[in-house]
């Protein structure tokens, strides 16, 4: 006959990285659990020693808590991934699945980041699908934040467009619960807003108090449209929505040395310190201008790779003192809603980067973006297996 094992008897939990939720990560790493209690960190060799009786339960590339999926779309959960050039991803795959967008395919998303046990979220609610912030608001099972997407480029309708905005979101925010989402407030991006809306975006959630996101210098096309006032992105764009020219909905001329960045800075829209998502075509001024509003950055590296936008400097970024997060952007275009399989990408992009600053990005980085707490996993605390990656 058999022995059951002991439930109660010391398992060794070894990895390649791992991070406890404090500190930096650790390379390589190791945990030692009693029963469902984490009883000890630290280096293998070290806890091997201090629990000779431990039995190696197992060797894994992370042990951390759940990553957060700090940037997403959630209503766009039940399109079909295709990687395609920007300029062609945007009318084959945006446009051409629209009605696939909304509350349903929010639904969705957010169950496959609750069976993913997912640490948070960050998610864009699209500006004419207002019905999704209701529908995730009365989720029991998400945390984060949810960020109303304003858009709007026509300066003479920027105080309309802020009415209606500011209306649903002092709505919303009586809705929210402890332990739930929060809401906040996403102006689309720098050329999709014009500067008077932006500045009454921005110095609204700057006085409440709002969580902000905003998409910034994405694909190298926003570089020269700043530079310029032309390009693919002023070509690509449907004239009824945007005035005659690029120099109304920024309110100055285009110039050499104008960057998104840049113009976001002067405008007075980083004074708040909104989270930046993308910033992959920016300069190292750029990088001094984020690191100086104290603002955090979100990086999708699939999302990037497969519509051609380039690669995130991070190491400039982290250089600067800059926090990063890390997150999959929509289904159609990171492939799916793991964190994980986000970090994994990364490390391959970014071979030259340490994989513990990557790990903790995807943790500490994500809770810091959206003001939430990372679990730890040090003595006393409670186990689960969701920590191992």
């Amino acid at each position: 006959m058999t022995t059951p094992a002991d439930p109660h008897a010391p398992r060794l939990l070894t990895c390649d990285v791992l991070y406890t939720g404090m500190g930096g990560a650790q390379s390589p790493g190791a945990v030692v659990v009693v029963g469902r209690t984490v009883a000890a960190t630290g280096h293998p060799d070290a806890l091997r020693a201090a629990y000779p009786h431990a039995t190696h339960a197992g060797h894994h590339a992370v042990i951390a808590p759940p990553p957060v999926n700090a940037h997403t779309h959630l209503d766009m959960s039940t399109y079909e991934f295709q990687a395609l050039p920007y300029f062609r991803w945007l009318p084959e795959v945006v446009i051409a699945q629209r009605d696939r967008r909304g509350a349903p395919a929010a639904q969705a998303g957010a169950q496959t980041l609750a069976a993913l046990g997912a640490g948070g979220v960050g998610d864009i609610v699209y500006m004419h699908t207002p019905d999704v912030m209701d529908t995730l608001l009365a989720r029991e099972d998400l945390q984060g934040v949810l960020y109303y997407e304003a858009l709007g480029a026509l300066p003479e309708r920027a105080d309309e467009t802020f009415r209606l905005v500011r209306e649903r979101l002092d709505r919303w925010r009586t809705l929210e619960r402890p332990g739930g989402p929060r809401v906040g407030l996403s102006p689309h991006t720098p050329y999709t807003v014009s500067h008077r809306l932006m500045r009454l975006l921005t110095e609204y959630a700057a006085g409440e108090g709002l969580p902000v996101q905003i998409h910034v210098a994405e694909h190298p096309a926003e570089l020269e449209l700043f530079a310029t006032g032309g390009g693919p992105l002023w070509t690509h764009r449907l004239p009824v929505y945007y005035p005659a020219t690029f120099e109304s909905v920024i309110g100055r001329p285009p110039e050499p040395e104008l960057t998104p960045v840049r113009y976001l800075d002067d405008l007075g829209a980083l004074r708040g310190a909104p989270t930046l998502v993308h910033v992959v075509n920016v300069t190292r001024n750029d990088i001094a201008r984020v690191a100086r509003a104290g603002s955090a950055v979100v990086t999708c590296p699939r999302s990037n790779h497969h519509l051609e936008c380039g690669v995130f400097p991070w190491a400039a970024f982290a250089a600067a003192g800059v926090e990063v997060a890390v997150g999959t952007d929509s289904v159609a275009s990171g492939g799916s809603l793991d964190v994980r399989d986000e970090v994994a990408f990364a490390r391959t992009v970014h071979e030259r980067l340490d994989p513990r600053v990557v790990v903790r990005a995807a943790v500490k980085g994500g809770h810091r973006v959206l003001g939430t707490r990372a679990p730890f996993i040090r003595r006393g605390e409670a186990w689960s297996d969701t920590y191992l990656w």
